[in-house]
């Protein structure tokens, strides 16, 4: 056999894909158009958790791709550290109009775990141009059952324990408070008696660990996958932020899963009119349509830098990428013109109102969440709030019954004690119309109701979902 022949059988029989997860078996998508996503066999299913909060104005949209296609057209790539390009500058400005406070200056990234790991670097990066290179501002508080990325140092400040506990001995820790999590709250207490113990232990942390040893405190503004859109009572917020005030922390905002529209307000922060010093985001910049994600930062903390040593020590080959720069203005652009924020804000309304219907079937738990990022947390027993034994994979049987149903959700789990718990997010791009949302609901009844009878009927025995 030739060489180039051996090199032909070779292509022809390498090449496997790693998959997510090895022990499962999926579907084939492909094409999406609008709020659905078609298999091989021509079947249709609602979109109804955006992928993972990332499709937010839905599939396919023409302007959007023909944004994309000019650029690329144009000039798909010049490397920030030798050339400006007009797009990266164009997406600054339209993401600048939409952020809270001052927070004008805008770092372009190509996803959620970068756009993070930039928001840790520049907390850092901050203080020692502020108070120079013996400034000890290094530590990043985090909350337990979180997730900010896949990254070794995203992983590093978030506390989800299903994602790090292998990679742990890897990186360096950081502390971590507990979350809002009233429906199990780690204290016993229950709010408003509780005075926001969960909040006021930040305030703790920073007193032992040292105000001058920590940078930044990090948390999503409604936790996402990880506890299925656990939204903090109403004084957390701006509690959190005048703690980090008093201590002279950084306040960062983890938007990735909740920014652009998807709560109802441009940013979830809005709903609380609280604005942090630095906001990261991703998923919902370019919807989907390709990688993207940034940080948008207070003025002080750039300017220290710009005024300082000049350069931000930071930077991925693709970071302020044109074509990624491209599809953040069109979606930005899309989602302006429909008028989706507040789309989200009155579908998400409706979706609440008709899913707190669900809470008497038996395996439903809790139902929470804010426009249209909702999640159910499933448990064995709704008296003593029991969860399902993890090996049992509860969010996979409901998740399973209803992609049968022609529904995607986000099943996820773990937040009990880091190894049980189930949850999972419904969240359907913003362009949902209230058809669509009386259709999702029907079908979550009719999935958890079968889920229940599998789960509490012993149909499972005791045997984990794929």
């Amino acid at each position: 056999m030739s060489y180039l022949a051996n090199i032909m059988k070779k292509m022809a029989e390498k090449g496997i894909l790693i998959p997510r997860d090895f022990t499962k078996k999926m579907l084939t998508a492909v094409r999406a158009q609008g709020i659905y996503i078609y298999d091989e066999a021509g079947k249709n299913y609602i979109d109804g958790c955006s992928g993972a909060l990332v499709s937010g104005i839905g599939h396919a949209i023409p302007e959007v791709i023909e944004a994309i296609h000019r650029q690329m057209q144009a000039l798909n790539f010049a490397h920030p550290s030798r050339w400006r390009n007009t797009a990266t500058e164009e997406a600054a400005r339209a993401i600048a109009r939409i952020t809270p406070g001052d927070l004008n200056y805008i770092w372009l990234v190509c996803g959620g775990s970068e756009a993070v790991e930039s928001a840790i670097k520049i907390s850092r990066q901050y203080f020692v141009e502020r108070d120079g290179s013996g400034s000890s501002k290094h530590l990043i508080v985090g909350r337990w059952n979180s997730y900010h990325g896949s990254t070794l140092g995203a992983m590093a400040v978030a506390g989800n324990m299903s994602r790090r506990r292998i990679f742990a001995p890897m990186f360096k820790e950081h502390p971590k408070i507990p979350p809002h999590y009233c429906y199990r709250c780690p204290y016993g207490l229950e709010y408003p008696a509780c005075n926001l113990t969960c909040a006021r232990e930040l305030e703790n942390v920073i007193q032992r660990e040292g105000a001058d040893n920590v940078a930044a405190f990090i948390a999503e503004p409604i936790v996402g996958s990880t506890v299925g859109a656990l939204v903090p009572p109403d004084e957390y917020w701006p509690l959190i932020r005048e703690i980090c005030n008093r201590y002279d922390i950084l306040l960062i905002a983890d938007e990735i899963m909740t920014g652009i529209g998807r709560t109802g307000k441009p940013f979830c922060v809005d709903h609380w009119d609280v604005v942090p010093d630095i906001i990261a985001s991703a998923k919902g910049m370019a919807a989907g349509y390709v990688p993207a994600g940034g940080i948008f930062v207070k003025e002080a903390i750039a300017e220290a830098i710009k005024n300082g040593s000049g350069h931000f020590q930071n930077g991925h080959t693709y970071n302020a990428n044109p074509v990624s720069a491209a599809a953040v203005t069109a979606v930005l652009g899309y989602i302006n013109k429909n008028n989706l924020i507040e789309n989200a804000r009155v579908q998400g309304e409706l979706l609440g109102e008709l899913m707190a219907g669900l809470i008497d079937i038996p395996i439903v738990g809790e139902i929470r969440g804010k426009g249209l990022m909702r999640g159910v947390e499933i448990v064995a027993n709704k008296k003593t709030r029991k969860p399902f034994q993890s090996s049992i994979g509860a969010s996979g049987v409901v998740s399973a019954e209803c992609m049968k149903r022609g529904l995607v959700v986000y099943p996820a789990g773990g937040m009990v004690n880091g190894v049980e718990g189930d949850n999972f997010l419904v969240a359907p791009p913003l362009i949902v119309n209230e058809n669509h949302i009386k259709e999702i609901v029907s079908i979550l009844e009719e999935s958890l109701t079968a889920a229940s009878d599998v789960l509490l009927k012993g149909g499972m025995n005791g045997k984990k979902n794929n």
